[in-house]
This record gives C-alpha cells, structure tokens and sequence, in this order.
C-alpha cells in the first residue's frame, strides 16, 4: 500500500489532471493491492489504504460528473467498488478507538505530508 500512498501523493500535489486511462490504471492496482492485503493490514497501512481510498474516490466523483457517457460510468463504478473498501476501514478504525475527528486530522496530515513531500523533490 506505501506504493500507491506514494503514487496518490503525487497526483493530488500535480497542477494537472492525469488522463483517464493513467486513472483507470491506478484504481486497479489500488483494488489488487486492497485484495491482496485487505485482511492483514497494520494500523499504519490501514490509514494509507483508507486515505487512497478516500482520494480515488473523491476524484471519481467529481471526474464522473464532469465527463459524460461511457467514461462517466466507469468513474461511477470505480468510486462505487472503493466505497465498500472505505467503510470497512472505517468501522476497523471506529473499533481500534478512532472517531470521525480524528480521521479527519489524520488526513489533514497525511495531506500536509504530500505536500512537502512533493515540494522537496
């Protein structure tokens, strides 16, 4: 899962958007990866999992509305597929003690770390 943190960071740090075929691409190997490893996650990967969830989602949503017909779909369903994932780590991470909050500034910070990460090199 640190490959595809890494990969995420990037992109949400890129001035432009990368092309669908590029994102497609990304989102398989995010559920391979996910389906390889989903069960036996430490709580560390479980935060990078969810936080790329959360991403691709969120960019699928808002790429499915902008675009229209066959790809629109296909956006829809990959954000569709992922939601299942992020409600499980999100239930794993309510019962390890966690509350909305805190994943909320856990994010924030995983954000801030991108962000320097991708200023610095």
């Amino acid at each position: 899962m640190q490959a595809q943190y890494e990969k995420i960071q990037t992109y949400l740090n890129m001035e432009e958007d990368i092309t669908f075929n590029e994102f497609q691409t990304f989102y398989k190997e995010v559920v391979a990866e996910l389906s390889s490893i989903h069960q036996g996650m430490d709580e560390e990967t479980l935060w990078k999992a969810l936080f790329v969830v959360e991403n691709v989602i969120s960019n699928a949503d808002g790429r499915a509305e902008e675009t229209k017909g066959s790809e629109s779909k296909k956006y829809s369903k990959m954000s569709q597929r992922l939601k299942l994932y992020a409600k499980n780590f999100g239930v794993r991470l309510g019962e390890a003690g966690y509350t909305e909050e805190d994943i909320n500034q856990r994010f924030q910070e995983m954000f801030v770390e991108g962000e320097k990460e991708y200023k610095s090199s």
